[in-house]
């Protein structure tokens, strides 16, 4: 039988000794943050996606959405405190996260940037995100992702 493969994510979460559950699924990157979460049986509100920003001053911020919402480009940036923020080019995720589109974690970046997580992942006990890898999924509880990056609240959502 063939050893479940464990992606750093995963790793790091069991160094720091913080619960999760790994979740696995043959969907591709094309596919949303919604549809896969729909094909696992995940409530698309508790399921969220890792989308990297980079503001007017130049510095990165990353802000932890649930799959069906955008990210309000307006309240992100005021909530940061720049006059603008954009999405980077998805050529630049890799070489700056070390992750690729589709499988970009909070957690186990190249670098650590400053992180919003929306705040409608308070109202659950667990929320999902990638586990860093095209597939590959985590379920953690959100006071135990703070034992692996510095995060912040916020109301930083839109309507798709």
């Amino acid at each position: 039988m063939k050893k479940e493969e464990k992606t750093n994510v995963m790793r790091l979460l069991e160094q720091k000794k913080v619960p999760y559950r790994a979740y696995k699924h043959e969907l591709d990157a094309s596919v949303s943050g919604e549809q896969v979460a729909i094909a696992m049986g995940q409530d698309p509100n508790q399921t969220f996606k890792t989308l990297v920003t980079v503001g007017h001053s130049k510095s990165h911020y990353v802000f932890v959405v649930p799959v069906n919402k955008g990210l309000s480009l307006k309240k992100a940036a005021k909530l940061v405190g720049e006059k603008k923020v954009e999405m980077i080019k998805s050529k630049e995720l890799l070489p700056l996260t070390g992750y690729v589109h589709g499988g970009c974690s909070p957690i186990g970046m190249k670098k650590f940037f400053r992180t919003v997580v929306d705040e409608s992942a308070a109202s659950f006990d667990t929320i999902f995100f990638s586990g860093g890898k095209v597939g590959r999924q985590v379920e953690v509880a959100l006071d135990d992702l703070s034992k692996m990056i510095k995060y912040e609240l916020g109301d930083v959502t839109e309507e798709l």
